[in-house]
């Protein structure tokens, strides 16, 4: 599941997505990375799916409404996943064009007695920091994770953690392959990114 739910705000509203870098929208570099890793692939985001439909992939939006953020997209996924008799889903970020593409072999690795695990980078200082939407989430939770939600609960690494989320570490360099683009001056970033790799 590409989670592309967010409103942008640091961007001024509208898909982050479907911006472009080096001639491409993120979302392109986003399916060319995942698909060879998962199948089938869908898009959660709220609003019009119209604007996705040149891409072909199902556009699921949130099953509970006011923008709950990242937890609600996973939800979204793992009631999709369910529909479809899998017992887990990947996810990842529709504003972030460089991640793994070992990712889901990695996430599955790690993944402990409970299904899940997080994707983790080191950060600047060499601490490995999660990254809450790349993850491997077992379909059996979506119980909880409505419950949790509908209880308030917003934060993915809360809820990770209290259900024993396992971390998949992956190297920085040459540069965090998790890097999202947030505001506009990271679209430059991101353009040097693509000169290195």
């Amino acid at each position: 599941m590409i989670l592309a739910g967010g409103r942008a705000t640091r961007m001024g509203g509208g898909d982050k997505g479907l911006l472009e870098l080096g001639g491409r929208r993120l979302i392109d570099y986003v399916i060319a990375r995942l698909s060879p890793q998962c199948t089938p692939l869908a898009l959660n985001a709220n609003g019009d799916p119209a604007r996705f439909a040149d891409l072909g992939l199902p556009v699921l939006t949130d099953s509970i409404g006011g923008h709950q953020g990242p937890l609600a997209g996973i939800l979204a996924a793992l009631d999709w996943a369910a529909t479809l008799g899998a017992e887990a889903v990947v996810t990842v970020a529709s504003d972030t064009p460089f991640f793994p593409l070992d990712l889901a072999d990695k996430l599955q690795a790690a993944a402990g007695p409970a299904g899940l695990a997080l994707a983790a980078s080191p950060d600047e200082a060499g601490r490995l920091r999660r990254h809450p939407t790349f993850g491997l989430w077992p379909v059996a939770l979506r119980k909880d994770l409505r419950r949790d939600l509908a209880g308030g609960l917003r934060k993915v690494m809360l809820w990770a953690e209290r259900h024993n989320a396992e971390t998949a570490p992956f190297a920085s360099e040459p540069f965090d392959p998790f890097f999202n683009i947030n505001a506009p001056e990271d679209i430059v970033v991101a353009e040097e990114f693509l000169c290195r790799r």
